[in-house]
């Protein structure tokens, strides 16, 4: 069977909420009825058709496939809108040809690192706007420094104030050890130093896999990564996309429940 749902049009937005609409109406069913059959509420359905809730990420296929059966839609139809719109809104965004989100932040990280582990590093961060090494150095940087603010809310003196108080920064790409040297005159040259994992154990192999993919962990937050790098396993070692999943188990609202 084949259903024509893609395609651009003057007025709407061709994603998951729009295509569920769409077949909604097609089908003669109702909002309720696809709630019951993807095993969710109605209000999150609501929710995720009216734009309130982001569409889930596209691996969380136990929804996905459970939403495009009951919608008579091709398998893997609806994960495939959704990673659509998601590229499509990330080039909305960066545009064709991504430049630096945070071009002052990203010069002063590069100014403060190693001068014989500057280009390497440079060449890591260009493969991405912000990926995860530029995030991790970032919010350990501001975390040293006791700056009381994010990547996201940076000023011009929450900057000064980073370039006054770092002397230097270094990464062992192999450990993802970081150790950042304070100036003297902020913490008595202080030197402190940041593991994803203990030395002893040394990082998993899927960790660094995982952080090697932009595809996988692109899109990973500071919070979010220390959360997986904290993550503790005996006997079975995980994979990559074990924390992929993991990450999205993580940002799925249905996983959560209100304080």
């Amino acid at each position: 069977m084949s259903v024509n749902i893609v395609g651009a049009t003057k007025d709407h937005t061709v994603d998951v909420a729009f295509v569920i609409r769409e077949r909604l109406e097609q089908l003669g069913l109702e909002q309720r009825d696809l709630a019951r059959a993807a095993r969710v509420t109605e209000s999150y359905v609501s929710q995720l058709l009216t734009r309130k809730k982001a569409p889930p990420a596209p691996n969380r296929t136990d929804i996905y496939d459970r939403m495009d059966r009951f919608l008579k839609l091709p398998d893997g139809e609806l994960a495939r809108v959704a990673e659509l719109a998601r590229r499509e809104e990330l080039k909305r965004e960066l545009g064709d040809t991504p430049e630096p989100l945070f071009p002052r932040l990203r010069d002063l990280i590069l100014r403060k690192s190693r001068p014989e582990k500057a280009k390497q590093i440079l060449a890591i961060f260009e493969r991405q706007p912000f990926g995860e090494l530029e995030r991790l150095v970032a919010k350990q940087l501001l975390d040293v420094a006791g700056l009381a603010t994010d990547i996201f809310h940076l000023s011009a003196r929450h900057l000064a104030s980073l370039d006054s108080l770092i002397d230097s920064w270094d990464i062992d790409l192999a450990s993802f050890s970081l150790e950042i040297v304070l100036h003297r005159r902020a913490g008595a040259g202080r030197v402190t130093r940041f593991e994803f994992v203990e030395r002893d154990a040394g990082p998993e192999r899927g960790l660094k896999e995982f952080l090697a993919d932009p595809a996988l962990s692109g899109t990973a937050t500071p919070q979010e990564l220390e959360f997986l790098s904290n993550l503790r396993f005996k006997g079975r070692r995980p994979t990559a996309l074990y924390y992929y999943r993991e990450l999205q188990n993580l940002r799925d609202p249905l996983h959560f429940r209100s304080p």
